[in-house]
């Protein structure tokens, strides 16, 4: 039996999707002990809520709230110390990268036989290093990966008997900084069925553009903003669905989004988003995998991905998408132009794992 915890909803955004597969996975094997999130599915009996409770008032106050490391690493910290304190014995632990480390040691005090580490990122070291680089390009605000939550992820690794990863980038991350292969398992993440394409599309007139995922710097949300501002284009729209973690993010969409009416901002479902869309943009640093643009290819949405994310994999250039320099935004100002006068959407068949 499996005991999984993982610091974020069940089944919302990219962690929560994460957690929601391998949670129904094991579930569907008869392997599923429980499983501790921050908000488990409505009335799961094998759900077990971990909540910050009033510890949440703390990340809006000073000095936390303006500090996006502190906060990750805080509440990071706080999540793994909690499922410390409630685990018990069982046959197999399962923990999200950062969020696992005091997990690890009291599992493995406990006698559990296998603790496995799921990896949501490439190697953090890689991750370190991409996002430096994208800190140098954009210095709008701070990055959420701190000293201590690099430190704490390395000693992660360290105490995996196995570390999941999702994409054959993320893989290779690993393998060059010397974790053995022996160590690495390959997952296939799925996508819900919900996200599939519509009987009929929305937004034919125009060119709708949407973005999926936090609005971070290290996500390249500026470079899909300089893109789409050189798109001369009176009837083009850019969305943004997700949100913010710094206050210096906020500043810096409010000066886009009052410099251009054609840039909106619409956190919640990104399904709606997607039935209008004529592609969607996933410029990040560094990703895993990048699960909005797996959610696009299974509603018929091209996409445009950089080299450093593991969605490469499932792009086939100009068919359904095309994979582009990290970092570009001439580049990605072209294939946006390309797919506006040549249309992808619809044109290729669904992506379902």
């Amino acid at each position: 039996m499996t005991v999984f915890s993982g610091n974020a909803p069940y089944g919302v955004g990219g962690l929560g999707s994460f957690l929601a597969t391998v949670v129904e996975e094991a579930r569907v094997r008869g392997r599923l002990d429980r499983y501790l999130s921050t908000s488990p599915r409505p009335n799961d009996a094998k759900g077990d809520a971990v909540s910050p409770g009033g510890w949440a008032t703390l990340f809006r106050l000073p000095p936390l709230r303006w500090r996006h490391a502190w906060r990750e690493h805080l509440a990071s910290a706080w999540f793994d110390r909690a499922v410390a304190r409630r685990l018990t014995e069982t046959d197999t632990f399962y923990g999200f990268g950062g969020a696992c480390l005091h997990s690890l040691r009291r599992a493995r005090s406990l006698g559990v036989k296998e603790l496995i580490v799921e990896s949501a990122t490439s190697h953090i070291d890689h991750v370190r290093s991409r996002h430096r680089v994208a800190s140098a390009a954009y210095p709008i605000e701070d990055g959420w990966l701190g000293a201590a939550l690099y430190r704490r992820t390395l000693r992660e690794y360290e105490l995996a008997d196995t570390i999941v990863v999702t994409s054959e980038y993320s893989r290779e991350s690993f393998l060059s900084r010397g974790v053995p292969a022996s160590k690495l398992r390959r997952r296939v993440q799925q996508v819900p069925r919900r996200f599939a394409a519509p009987r009929t599309w929305q937004g034919g007139h125009g060119f709708h553009v949407v973005y999926v995922g936090r609005l971070q710097v290290t996500k390249g949300v500026p470079i899909v903003i300089e893109a789409f501002r050189r798109i001369d284009v009176p009837a083009a729209t850019l969305t943004l669905v997700g949100g913010t973690a710094t206050a210096a993010m906020d500043r810096y969409l409010k000066r886009c989004l009052s410099a251009d009416p054609r840039i909106r901002i619409a956190p919640g479902d990104p399904l709606p988003h997607l039935h209008r869309a004529d592609v969607l943009v996933h410029p990040s640093y560094e990703d895993g995998l990048g699960l909005a643009p797996l959610e696009a290819l299974a509603c018929a949405v091209p996409v445009l991905v950089t080299h450093d994310t593991g969605m490469k994999e499932y792009v086939i250039g100009g068919q359904n998408g095309f994979v582009l320099p990290t970092g570009d935004v001439d580049a990605l100002v072209e294939h946006l132009e390309l797919l506006r006068g040549r249309p992808l959407r619809g044109t290729f068949e669904p992506f379902h794992v």
